[in-house]
């Protein structure tokens, strides 16, 4: 398959996922189909919100459209009640709204494990794959024991679903957990055509039906800092603000993540007594 057919596909895949998720009190529907409240809206429901034929949408959600005006785009969009992300990730998918292409491998500079070495804080160093490139002693300390982890499954998405330790000490899992896949299938559908991407997701699907279950539902995330709460055998409760900084020296592949403790909390005393 193509990338452009791969893209239409993954497109169409996005727009089905948005329309069966409507709830029945989100929209109502008046006209030649009638009064109709239901848990996901019909093709043809769609079709007359965004103002295109039946047949035209049926064919966008079936991956058979290959080019569409940006306008026609939005008005799907409004017409399925998408948020701003999601939006901005049909943009995308449609190719508008910024560039798609495949991020080159990164080759990170010996100087940024210097950088975090330096940090009090937790630390680490990803690409767009979510493969953790360089981690700092309080990260190992504290969050998960990176060095502990053959490098190849040093994925933070896998992490999150497969690490015993960090699934029992993460208190807000299912919240990191929805946010972390948001930001990876966001990543996943604009990389078409990455080998890896797609033997990750296979393999991932099959080593954790939680990961399935919320792969299949299609939600896009954008990067954005949130609350991680966490459950240390030895510190106790720790409260931690996770803020993502991208495109290191200009490589838009190289993002750092630091877990800085929430203010009004004792966590960062606790961070210092526990790291003596």
């Amino acid at each position: 398959m193509s990338s452009d057919n791969h893209r239409t596909k993954i497109l169409g895949e996005f727009l089905k996922s948005r329309r069966e998720r409507i709830k029945p009190d989100h929209i109502e529907t008046t006209g030649r189909f009638g009064r109709r409240r239901t848990p996901g809206l019909r093709r043809e429901e769609v079709a007359h919100l965004a103002g295109v034929s039946i047949t035209w949408y049926t064919w966008l959600e079936q991956g058979r459209v290959n080019t569409a005006s940006r306008e026609v785009i939005e008005s799907v969009g409004r017409a399925l009640q998408l948020s701003s992300e999601e939006q901005l990730h049909l943009l995308r998918l449609a190719n508008y709204g910024g560039k798609s292409d495949l991020y080159p491998q990164a080759e990170m500079s010996p100087g940024l494990q210097q950088i975090i070495d330096q940090l009090h804080y937790p630390a680490i160093i990803a690409n767009h794959r979510t493969e953790v490139l360089a981690y700092n002693r309080v990260a190992t300390e504290a969050i998960v024991n990176f060095s502990a982890i053959p490098a190849g499954e040093r994925v933070m998405t896998r992490l999150i679903f497969t690490e015993p330790s960090l699934r029992k000490q993460l208190v807000n899992w299912e919240e990191f957990a929805d946010y972390t896949i948001g930001v990876f299938r966001s990543s996943f559908d604009q990389q078409v055509g990455d080998p890896w991407n797609e033997k990750f997701v296979s393999q991932m699907c099959q080593e954790s039906e939680e990961f399935l279950a919320l792969w299949r539902v299609h939600e896009v995330r954008q990067k954005t800092a949130i609350l991680y709460t966490f459950d240390h055998p030895a510190a106790g409760r720790l409260f931690f603000q996770l803020n993502t900084f991208s495109s290191i020296n200009g490589d838009a592949n190289l993002h750092c993540c630091v877990f800085t403790p929430v203010a009004g909390t004792d966590t960062e005393l606790k961070l210092r007594e526990f790291l003596k």
